[in-house]
């Protein structure tokens, strides 16, 4: 039996949770339903949503519980802690504040609004497929070492990836160490599958030994497999780009392929004669896949 569209999936998805909030709810129980590896499901539902997978499913529920505030009265705090599936009351409390701006006391006595019941259908896919394409072979890569400066980020925080890039420009070339060319790399690895979380590099390719710059890090790519997907460029702002495409190559392309993802490092391949702003630039992103 074919298997639905991802995007039918996840819409799928979205509407089990809905029904199944008072339940115990994990990564590994939404990608079986979803039919899909916890890792790829992952990297699958963040591209669509914008937030991990159980992300989603604690705002759901806090969402819920904000409105329980108010409509059961005599409900004790603690209680809508444990039943909205956090292991203390100062956990919920913390999460709840984080997501509103105000404790759950002010809610409940009516001194802030409810918060919106909220949408939480799918995005729209930015339109960008035209400009994402998969590449019709798999490439094979022995290992090599990149090094650059390097943090963790979550999907609230990738505006600042390009702060990564803007210090590593500045430290090139390197005086030791560098691989003498210009091909740059966009690593990501020791992605939370849950949170939808995840380290990334603004790097070069680098001898395995010699001194770095301050502040960098040096990481080895492991001898890997992998699926490439073209990036073709309009010559506008580069980062806006970059994360439309993910959101198609991770949400539609990764899915339609019927490949088995790797657990390894993807990374996006800049060669010497990149030049952001050029319309018809393009990146080369590769996701490891087993062989």
């Amino acid at each position: 039996m074919d298997r639905p569209p991802a995007s039918d999936r996840i819409a799928d998805i979205l509407a089990w949770i809905e029904t199944r909030l008072d339940e115990t709810l994990t990564l590994a129980r939404l990608a079986d339903r979803a039919g899909l590896s916890p890792h790829h499901f992952s990297r699958l539902f963040t591209a669509r949503m914008g937030q991990g997978p159980m992300a989603h499913v604690r705002g759901r529920r806090l969402v819920r519980a904000a409105r329980r505030l108010v409509a059961e009265p005599d409900l004790k705090l603690v209680d809508l802690a444990f039943e909205s599936g956090f292991e203390s009351q100062e956990a919920f409390t913390r999460a709840f504040g984080r997501r509103f701006g105000v404790t759950p006391g002010r809610v409940r006595r009516g001194l802030s609004p409810l918060p919106p019941e909220g949408d939480c259908s799918m995005p729209p896919l930015a339109e960008t497929s035209r400009a994402v394409a998969r590449q019709p072979d798999l490439v094979t890569l022995d290992a090599f070492t990149v090094a650059g400066p390097a943090r963790r980020f979550d999907q609230a925080t990738t505006s600042a990836i390009p702060d990564l890039w803007s210090s590593l420009i500045r430290a090139l070339p390197f005086v030791d160490g560098q691989v003498p060319r210009w091909t740059t790399y966009g690593v990501v690895w020791s992605a939370d599958k849950e949170e939808g979380s995840f380290d990334y590099m603004a790097g070069v390719g680098v001898r395995p030994e010699g001194s770095l710059p301050a502040g960098f890090v040096r990481k080895t790519i492991p001898a890997a497999t992998y699926a490439v997907f073209r990036v073709t460029l309009d010559g506008t702002a580069l980062h806006p780009q970059m994360k439309s495409a993910m959101a198609t190559i991770w949400g539609e392309l990764v899915p339609a392929s019927g490949l088995a993802l790797a657990d390894s490092p993807d990374f996006e391949l800049y060669d010497g004669r990149f030049a952001p702003d050029r319309p018809g630039t393009v990146i080369d992103v590769h996701v490891p896949v087993m062989a």
